[in-house]
């Protein structure tokens, strides 16, 4: 299986102006976690770093100080993740038939969910890792109204992996570029494109880091993990 990592990102919400993939959680860069895990996935080999020629030395470092078994390549982002992706679909090995698609800030990702993602293309052709909505979510318009409470039972958030079959995904972005389509994730594509998503059950610790709130309780869950482990 292919691995493309989306590590364009910049952490203006952390209060930082670098490359948010770049700051230390408990010793390592938020990209060494999610590479690790992809290189203690059971399917995946080969991975895809997509990101800016400013952050390579960067991302090198990284790889030289982790020694992964596994392929890695650089490759040259866009202005929006929607064109790194693209551009990451277009390095892809000849041979890749299938490809996960994984933000490397949800850096808590476990082997596991890369399996299990894997496993899906067994019954699918696109799909994406969610988890059930708890909250109650409440739909408001421009004046901070409520104008409408949707059934929280049909309701999952999205989050990575997100997996495709490559031509399919091409064809999406193909026709995503040509009518001017902007969006945040893959999945839209293909439900744009009215293709079918399937959901994979998720992980409740897979959250996105993208705060200073985040980053700790991204700190706290680590440090439960491997004290366990």
């Amino acid at each position: 299986m292919h691995l493309l990592i989306p590590a364009a990102g910049m952490g203006r919400r952390m209060g930082s102006d670098r490359n948010k993939l770049l700051m230390k959680l408990l010793g390592k860069p938020l990209l060494a976690w999610t590479l690790l895990a992809a290189e203690n996935s059971l399917s995946l080999e080969w991975i895809g770093i997509i990101g800016q020629p400013t952050d390579f030395a960067d991302f090198k470092y990284i790889l030289s100080q982790l020694n992964l078994v596994k392929s890695v390549e650089l490759i040259v982002g866009g202005d929006t993740r929607q064109e790194s992706v693209y551009n990451g679909l277009q390095a892809l090995p000849k041979s890749a038939e299938k490809v996960l698609i994984h933000d490397g800030a949800r850096c808590l990702a476990t082997p596991e969910l890369f399996d299990r993602c894997t496993a899906a293309f067994n019954n699918c052709q696109g799909f994406i890792a969610a988890i059930p909505i708890k909250d109650t979510i409440k739909v408001v318009n421009e004046q901070g109204i409520i104008i409408n409470t949707p059934d929280r039972s049909n309701l999952w958030a999205a989050q990575t992996p997100q997996g495709f079959e490559v031509k399919l995904l091409k064809r999406c972005h193909s026709q995503g570029q040509e009518s001017g389509w902007s969006v945040t994730d893959d999945a839209a594509l293909f439900e744009k494109c009215k293709l079918p998503v399937k959901i994979v059950e998720g992980e409740e610790t897979n959250l996105k880091v993208t705060t200073p709130v985040d980053l700790a309780i991204a700190e706290f869950i680590l440090r439960q993990r491997l004290s366990v482990g």
